[in-house]
């Protein structure tokens, strides 16, 4: 009697090893379809990091804009948002580091063109991008956000034109 406690004991004491085996199994089977699914999140977050530059270019320029004429400066007078100083062209920022960079605040994870001269004379464009997995050169990067300063004091063109491309992202 006493040897039958003993082994009935013995008994409830684990799981045995097919039962480990078939769990680790199923789990494996589950793991594999599902990590695909879950695989690449990288091309999706630098999407929403550029969508996310573009949408934060056209407020940052639209609030300048206010701000100056709130002030009631003149065209090229600079504003001050958060503190920083905003150099201004035509009532909007200007495509450089001091003027769009500086109202939409950009971060350091956003690389600056240099095939546009990075944005240096007043009218012209400056091209954030983020760099592709693929190692490819920064001139080809297809994920990017052009700003074009506005360069038309009369007001008969469109201010500024914020350009999102995230066909290579």
């Amino acid at each position: 009697m006493k040897a039958m406690h003993v082994i009935a004991a013995r008994k409830e004491k684990g799981f045995t090893l097919i039962e480990l085996v078939m769990v680790i199994v199923i789990l494996g089977i589950l793991a594999a379809f599902a990590l695909p699914r879950f695989a690449d999140f990288g091309g999706e977050a630098r999407v929403s990091s550029i969508n996310g530059l573009a949408g934060a270019m056209r407020s940052a320029s639209a609030i300048a804009h206010a701000r100056q004429a709130a002030d009631n400066a003149g065209p090229d007078a600079s504003v001050v948002l958060e503190g920083k100083t905003v150099t201004m062209v035509a009532g909007y920022p200007t495509a450089n580091a001091a003027g769009i960079g500086d109202a939409a605040q950009i971060s350091a994870e956003f690389k600056v063109s240099a095939a546009d001269g990075g944005g240096t004379a007043e009218s012209a464009t400056i091209t954030y991008y983020i760099s592709p997995d693929d190692g490819t050169a920064a001139s080809s990067s297809l994920c990017r956000v052009q700003y074009a300063a506005a360069n038309d004091t009369s007001g008969s063109e469109a201010p500024t034109s914020v350009t999102a491309t995230i066909t290579g992202c």
